[in-house]
């Protein structure tokens, strides 16, 4: 089967449509992130210098410096990645998962081996299913589209010396756990396991899609040859002063405000759909968006559009399928009138 690997959610989007395509939180932006952003706009006429930028993330997550490379949104992360691993013999990405990963892969030339993982196992990792002499290994946690977050252990399982582990950890920060500090199975500050590389985006929480922020955190060796293939100057300086303020302390604490409250909104949202006859959950949801199987999800998509609704189609993502749908997890009230509209279509 082929897949439209390009597609993604804001494509969804139209004039007057509700958004439950795009994984973007919808919430005002605080002073405390908008004016200095603001702010750095009378600097524009300077070349941005990223070093106070990656102070910041390097003490976020107790790294050293050298292990912390800013890119321009964790999508442009996958690009330099698969230009400067080009050596790899045996690429191996698994799915489902946020599709540009392969495409960027694919646009450099690799040949690239996918591993499904199964709903039978709720789309679980198994680190078993993973090639032994793979030495490079794509993963998502919590994964997009499916909502899954992967324990630590089973993701570290696959770390060996030869390998290029990538866990695209954009999602981490919407996560959430009763009782655990932080956010639940990240590898962020990980320095233990060879070959490890996190990448991390500050676009979700903080709804900075537009303004392309993210990084990636690795051995100093993996983060050097990383950058090599970046354009000068590649993060902006609003940007920069985005990523700043959003490593400190108070934004550190308010994220897990927020993603406590995502969970709320979204057990809210699970147990609506749950509640729908003929609705699978992928999974057991952590993350800002849920997916559904449901048969006929592809012309139902397009119903719930002509009634002012967008969600994200799932026959784009190896491993689901023309019956699967993604769901934005939004505010209570807007997800019950989802919920009831569906259920008129159904």
């Amino acid at each position: 089967m082929t897949y439209d690997l390009g597609h993604h959610g804001d494509a969804e989007v139209g004039d007057g449509l509700i958004d439950l395509a795009v994984n973007v939180r919808r919430a005002p932006m605080p002073r405390w992130l908008s004016e200095p952003i603001a702010a750095s706009l009378t600097s524009l006429a300077a070349y941005p210098e990223g070093s106070e930028a990656t102070r910041a993330v390097a003490a976020r997550h107790r790294r050293d410096r050298s292990e912390v490379l800013l890119t321009a949104g964790a999508a442009q992360a996958f690009v330099i990645i698969a230009q400067a691993l080009r050596g790899v013999r045996r690429p191996v990405v698994v799915h489902p998962q946020f599709t540009e990963p392969e495409a960027a892969l694919l646009a450099a030339g690799h040949e690239v081996e996918r591993v499904l993982l199964s709903e039978a196992d709720g789309f679980r990792l198994d680190a078993r299913l993973v090639p032994a002499d793979s030495d490079l290994v794509i993963v998502g946690n919590p994964t997009n589209p499916t909502s899954v977050l992967h324990p630590a252990a089973e993701i570290a399982k696959l770390a060996r010396p030869g390998r290029v582990l990538v866990v695209d950890e954009a999602f981490a920060d919407t996560t959430f756990r009763p009782g655990v500090a932080g956010e639940p199975e990240s590898l962020a500050e990980r320095r233990d396991l060879p070959g490890l590389l996190v990448l991390r985006s500050l676009t979700k929480t903080w709804a900075l899609a537009g303004l392309r922020i993210g990084y990636a955190l690795a051995p100093a060796g993996l983060i050097e040859r990383l950058g090599t293939q970046l354009p000068l100057w590649p993060v902006s300086t609003p940007a920069l002063a985005a990523a700043t303020v959003i490593a400190g302390d108070h934004a550190v604490a308010t994220e897990r405000v927020i993603a406590e409250e995502l969970a709320a909104e979204r057990a809210h949202l699970v147990a609506a759909l749950r509640d729908v006859p003929g609705i699978t959950i992928a999974g057991e949801p952590a993350a800002a968006f849920v997916a559904v199987r449901l048969a006929g999800a592809d012309k139902i998509r397009l119903e719930l559009r002509r009634r002012g609704w967008a969600v994200r189609r799932g026959d784009t993502f190896p491993g689901l399928g023309p019956d699967w749908l993604r769901i934005a997890v939004r505010d209570t009230a807007t997800t019950d009138a989802f919920v009831e509209t569906l259920e008129e279509l159904l």
